[in-house]
């Protein structure tokens, strides 16, 4: 039997614009997906999604992850109809929009497989693998989840000229945050689509937007290094209103970012595509985390307390 894992993510800032090439902070969280692949009788492969899940995820999902799997299976030169598999997911990582789900579980796949037929690949070659198994998801995929996914830490991730930029970020100690769960499963390839009207819209106002972004992320950079993480956190609540603006946000995500602001989290926003998913929330030290993360359960809603800048 193969096993493979892949974690989970958040991105702090940048993270629907990294295709255009503003540079998003992104970092892996201690949740994982787990997939096993064990050879079988029959045709073909067969799936045992045992994640747990926001409800409906999985259900909304299936189609794309269907497709995606087969495209890995391509891509590694596996031919299921002559070598049937099993492929089985489980883990720690909650299957939902916003924390990496369908990274993870590329990720996940591509080292597993890569276990069980004793390809040898290296990691560089399972991310790439892992980026194509995304496609499925996300239209054109930027690549910074499966990236996050597939190394883990903290990262500055951008595109400049078609060519991926990786920058490991250090920070004196894990950051506490809270990771609270809208409920709402995003469509990431129709959150494409929006930016892309934004941008036929008002061509210069979406650059103005960009180059503000692009700024905000590059001071997070710096702050996030120098360990002023108050700043870190107003930006965050700042690119939380850009985004707002511009319809990527929630209503659901707006009302608890609000709650942990009023709680004393340094700062919040959405985090992954948006119009849905989960919201991030800056909490340095366990009790603020706890407080915020309580705060947020107490109105019904799922949350993950997890560490950024940490392995």
């Amino acid at each position: 039997m193969g096993r493979g894992t892949g974690y989970g993510k958040t991105i702090l800032i940048g993270d629907q614009f990294v295709l255009e090439g503003v540079p998003a902070i992104v970092s892996s969280i201690p949740f994982e997906t787990v997939a096993r692949v064990e050879r079988t009788g029959g045709s073909g492969w067969v799936l045992e999604d045992n994640r747990i899940e926001v409800p409906g995820y999985k259900d909304s999902k299936k189609e794309q992850q269907a497709r995606s799997i087969n495209r890995i299976l391509e891509v590694m030169g596996i031919d299921a109809a002559k070598t049937p598999i099993k492929i089985t997911f489980e883990g720690t990582l909650l299957a939902g929009s916003g924390v990496g789900a369908s990274a993870a579980s590329c990720v996940s796949l591509a080292r597993a497989l890569n276990d069980e037929f004793g390809l040898g690949l290296s990691i560089d070659e399972i991310n790439q693998v892992a980026w194509e198994g995304e496609f499925a998801y996300h239209g054109v995929p930027s690549g910074v989840d499966n990236t996050a996914s597939c190394y883990g830490g903290l990262m500055l991730f951008q595109l400049r000229d078609g060519r991926k930029t990786v920058e490991k970020i250090e920070v004196k100690e894990p950051i506490e945050v809270v990771l609270g769960n809208s409920g709402v499963s995003a469509n990431t390839a129709a959150l494409d689509d929006l930016v892309n009207r934004e941008k036929e819209r008002d061509p210069e106002l979406f650059a103005s937007r960009l180059g503000t972004i692009t700024e905000q992320a590059l001071e997070v950079r710096r702050c996030l290094e120098s360990g002023d993480l108050e700043r870190v956190g107003r930006i965050m609540t700042d690119n939380h209103g850009i985004l707002i603006d511009m319809g990527l946000s929630h209503e659901k995500l707006v009302y608890l970012c609000d709650l942990a602001l009023r709680e004393g989290a340094f700062g919040a926003k959405l985090t992954g595509g948006g119009m849905g998913g989960y919201m991030v929330a800056l909490t340095p030290g366990r009790e603020l985390q706890e407080r915020v993360a309580s705060a947020i359960e107490s109105e019904g809603f799922a949350v993950m307390r997890a560490t950024v800048g940490g392995e």
